[in-house]
C-alpha cells in the first residue's frame, strides 16, 4: 500500500484588499447618510414658533426615532444574516427617504413622529444593521475594533456636513422643503437611481457584500498558517463559539452589556438631542451653536475609530471603562457652566461637546466588537441587534427625561435647566463603569481559550 502523503493546503490570495475595503467604505458612506438623526437639534431649533411646539414636543420625533431604530435592528439583523446586506440596506434607504418626504408635508407633531420618528427611524435601523456585519467578516479578528470603528464613524461624522447643510436649506427654502430635499437625496444615495448612464439600480447599498462561508474558512486557515490565529474547525464541526440569539439571551453577559450600553449611549444621545439649546443658553449665537454640533460630530466619528483601535491594543474592558468615566466627568462639567465663566465660553463649550461626542461614539465601536468577541460572528447581525435595543431605549428615556425636566425646571428657573438630567446620566455612567470590572467572557469562550492553550503546550 503506497504511503499517504499529506499535501499542505494552498490558500489562494483573497480579495480582502478589494472587497473588504470597498464594503467597509460603502458601509461608512451609508452611515454618513443615516447619521442625519444626529442633526435633530438643528432641525428642531428651526421649527417655527407658530407651529406651537414646546421643548417637550420637540423631543418626541427624535426619541421615537431612537426607539424605533433600535427595535428594528433585531429583525433587520436577522434579515441581514439570512438574505444578505444589499437588500436590507436598500430597504433602509427607501424608508428614510419616504420618512423625510412624509415629514415635509406636515406641520403637526404627529406627522413628524410618523415621518421622522417611525419611518425614518425604521429606515436607519435597516441601513445600520446591514453596514457593519459584512465589513468585519472580511478582516481578521485582530482588526475587528478598527473596522467596526471605521464603518460606524460615518454615522457620527454625518453632522459635519448635515448640520450646516440642513441649516442652509432651512434658511433658503424653509424647514419643509429642506426635509423634502434631504429625503430625495438619501433615497437616491443609499438605494440608488436608474439612468441611461447607469442602467442598473446603483447606490451604496449595492456595494455591500459578505464573504462566502468557504472564503471565510480559507481566510481563517490563511491566518492560522501565518501564525495569527488558532486552527479553524472543520466545516462539519459543531460551532461552539457562535451562540444563537436564544443562547445569548440566557447569558448574564448579554444583560450586563445591555445595561452598560443603555447608560453610555443614552447619556450621549441626550446631549446630542439638545446640544444647540445647551450652547445657545450660554452664548446666544447661531453660528457657534452649529459649530458645537459639528464639533460633537467630529468627536463622535473620531471617537469610534480611536476607541476601536485602542480596544484592539488595550483590550475592550479597559477601553470601555476609560470612556465611560470620562463621559461622566464631562457631563458633570455642563452643570457648572452657569457658575464658572470659563466653562461657559465658546471654546470651552465646543471642546466639551466634542469630547462628549467622542466618548459617546466609543460605544458604537466597542459594543459591536464585544458582541462579536463574546457571541461569535455567525449570528452577529441579530445578536448585535438585540444588544443594540439598549441604545434606543437608553436614548429614548434620557432624551425624554431631558425635555421633560427642562420644562418642569421653568417653575423654579424661568429660563429652564438640564441639570437634573445631567446628574442622572452621570450616575448611570459611573454605575456602568463599575460593572465593567465584573464582566467576564462567557463560559464557552473561556473553555475554548483553555483548550487552545493546552493544545499549544
Amino acid at each position: 500500500m503506497p504511503e499517504q502523503v499529506n499535501v499542505p493546503m494552498v490558500v489562494p490570495r483573497m480579495a480582502v484588499g478589494e472587497h473588504g475595503w470597498r464594503v467597509t467604505f460603502a458601509g461608512m458612506g451609508i452611515n454618513l447618510a443615516l447619521g442625519i438623526l444626529y442633526t435633530w437639534s438643528v432641525i428642531s431649533d428651526g421649527i417655527p414658533a407658530d407651529w406651537g411646539w414646546d421643548m417637550n414636543d420637540k423631543s418626541w420625533p427624535y426619541s421615537v426615532a431612537c426607539l424605533v431604530f433600535c427595535l428594528v435592528m433585531v429583525p433587520a439583523g436577522r434579515m441581514q444574516d439570512k438574505i444578505g446586506p444589499r437588500s436590507v440596506a436598500a430597504i433602509g434607504g427607501i424608508l428614510v427617504g419616504l420618512g423625510f418626504i412624509v415629514a415635509s408635508m406636515t406641520t403637526s407633531l404627529a406627522g413628524f413622529i410618523i415621518g421622522f420618528g417611525i419611518l425614518a427611524g425604521a429606515g436607519i435601523g435597516f441601513g445600520y444593521a446591514s453596514a457593519t456585519p459584512p465589513a468585519v467578516k472580511w478582516f481578521p479578528a485582530a482588526k475587528t475594533g478598527m473596522i467596526a470603528g471605521i464603518v460606524v464613524s460615518g454615522f457620527g461624522l454625518a453632522s459635519v456636513y448635515a448640520a450646516p447643510l440642513a441649516k442652509w436649506l432651512m434658511v433658503q427654502y424653509g424647514i419643509q422643503k429642506m426635509m423634502l430635499i434631504l429625503g430625495i437625496g438619501f433615497l437616491c444615495l443609499i438605494t440608488g437611481i436608474k439612468t441611461i448612464v447607469t442602467p442598473l439600480w446603483f447606490g451604496l447599498s449595492q456595494m455591500l457584500q459578505a464573504p462566502s462561508p468557504d472564503l471565510m474558512q480559507l481566510k481563517e486557515m490563511k491566518e492560522h498558517l501565518a501564525g495569527k490565529a488558532k486552527p479553524p474547525p472543520p466545516v462539519t464541526a459543531e460551532d461552539k463559539d457562535n451562540l444563537t440569539p436564544r443562547q445569548m439571551l440566557r447569558t448574564r453577559q448579554f444583560w450586563m452589556l445591555w445595561f452598560m450600553y443603555a447608560c453610555g449611549a443614552g447619556a450621549g444621545l441626550m446631549i446630542i438631542s439638545v446640544v444647540t439649546k445647551i450652547v445657545k443658553a450660554e452664548i446666544d449665537n447661531e453660528t457657534l451653536a452649529i459649530a458645537a454640533v459639528v464639533g460633537l460630530a467630529l468627536g463622535n466619528g473620531g471617537g469610534r475609530v480611536i476607541a476601536g483601535m485602542l480596544s484592539d491594543k488595550l483590550g475592550r474592558k479597559l477601553t470601555l471603562f476609560i470612556f465611560l468615566v470620562c463621559q461622566a466627568v464631562l457631563i458633570m462639567l455642563l452643570t457648572l457652566t452657569s457658575k464658572v465663566e470659563l466653562l461657559a465660553s465658546a471654546p470651552a463649550l465646543i471642546t466639551i461637546t466634542a469630547l462628549i461626542g467622542a466618548n459617546y461614539g466609543s460605544n458604537l465601536a466597542l459594543f459591536p466588537a464585544i458582541t462579536k468577541d463574546f457571541f461569535g460572528l455567525k449570528n452577529f447581525g441579530m445578536n448585535y441587534g438585540l444588544v443594540f435595543t439598549s441604545w434606543g431605549i437608553g436614548g429614548f428615556l434620557l432624551a425624554k427625561l431631558a425635555g421633560t425636566m427642562f420644562e418642569r425646571s421653568k417653575e423654579v428657573t424661568p429660563e429652564g435647566s438640564f441639570n437634573f438630567a445631567y446628574y442622572t446620566a452621570s450616575i448611570l455612567l459611573i454605575a456602568a463603569a463599575v460593572m465593567v470590572w465584573f464582566l467576564k467572557a462567557p463560559h464557552h469562550i473561556e473553555v475554548l481559550n483553555a483548550k487552545t492553550a493546552e493544545a499549544k503546550e
